[in-house]
């Protein structure tokens, strides 16, 4: 069974940065795109950057330029560089497939931008 752990998350003041991990078990970090997902309380779960399995990548309007999403395809493992943190990045992070059908998701990584 596929497992995705996340971890990195933590408290930061605005303008930080954190750096998310997020590692598989299984075939699934090889054969697919992959995507980094945020959750904040109140609000749906939405996609915020995805990685091919070739490298390329994409970002929602809310992060461009300030986080950068890699994969490490050789230790299935992806990252997720988070710069210049705003309070409203506040949320659970998750990492699982760019598309449906997703697989069973993490327990997410938990960050709280706050002074």
């Amino acid at each position: 069974q596929v497992q995705l752990v996340e971890s990195g998350g933590g408290l930061v003041q605005p303008g930080g940065s954190l750096r998310l991990s997020c590692t598989t078990s299984g075939s699934i970090f090889r054969l697919y795109a992959m995507g980094w997902y945020r959750q904040a309380p109140g609000k749906q779960r939405e996609l915020v950057a995805t990685a091919t399995t070739g490298g390329s990548t994409n970002y929602s309007d809310s992060v461009k330029g300030r986080f950068t999403i890699s994969r490490d395809n050789a230790k299935n493992t992806m990252y997720l560089q988070m710069n210049s943190l705003k309070p409203e990045d506040t949320a659970v992070y998750y990492c699982n497939k760019h598309t449906r059908p997703w697989v069973n998701w993490g327990q997410g990584t938990q960050v709280t931008v706050s002074s």
